[in-house]
């Protein structure tokens, strides 16, 4: 079948509101993509696995869709018929939760724990979401978009830290960049307000070109 037989077919067998197919990108790669609202999640993935033959979990996980919550996608994979499928739904921010699909397909439960600790989306039923791959203490979900990456705040990093700088310290060093989502370690982390200001970068100068040489007639 073609992604959009795939799409189509698997809509037919969930129907109901909320239900849609389409095609990814992707050329020759490309894949069915089904979106359903998050009371059938479950089912939308147990009618994959036995209306359409995918008998092969590959993937789940999820992206932060900010203001709108969290979209959870997963692949599902037929080895027989050499298609596959990807199922979307979306869950509100407050209380990002679904239930567990472990139980059809016993390969999810670790992306379900992955999911779940970086992104804070519950799986209701799982059996164990424990840490996977933070310690226990550890505070917060590294994926949402809110979180900070204050790892150079708390520890600098070792040896030269940026583009242009050198052990050697008679050579002059830019002024360091810090990264998207990265706070100044004046405003957040344990040297708050005890550092210097940042100072201003200078403006870059344009290095003048000589003049061609003058044609001698």
């Amino acid at each position: 079948m073609t992604p959009e037989e795939v799409g189509t077919r698997l809509a037919a067998v969930l129907g109901g509101d909320g239900v849609s197919a389409s095609v990814s990108g992707g050329g020759q790669w490309a894949r069915a993509t089904v979106d359903v609202p998050a009371p059938g999640w479950r089912a939308a993935v147990e009618a994959g696995r036995d209306s359409l033959g995918c008998d092969f979990f590959d993937w789940l996980s999820a992206v932060d869709e900010l203001a709108e919550g969290f979209t959870l996608v997963a692949h599902l994979w037929s080895t027989g018929q050499r298609y596959g499928v990807l199922l979307r739904t979306r869950v509100p921010r407050d209380a990002p939760a679904v239930p567990s699909i472990v139980d059809i397909y016993p390969g999810a439960a670790w992306h379900e724990r992955e999911t779940h600790e970086m992104f804070g989306v519950d799986f209701a039923g799982h059996p164990g979401l424990k840490p996977l791959l933070l310690p226990p203490e550890f505070e917060g979900h590294p994926l949402r978009k809110e979180f900070v990456l204050a790892a150079r705040v708390a520890k600098a990093w070792p040896g030269a830290k940026e583009p242009g700088e050198s052990h050697d310290q008679s050579v002059a060093r830019r002024q360091p960049m810090r990264p998207p989502g990265v706070p100044d370690p004046n405003e957040w982390g344990p040297q708050a307000g005890q550092l210097p200001a940042e100072p201003a970068r200078p403006a870059r100068r344009a290095t003048p070109r000589p003049a061609p040489p003058q044609e001698e007639r």
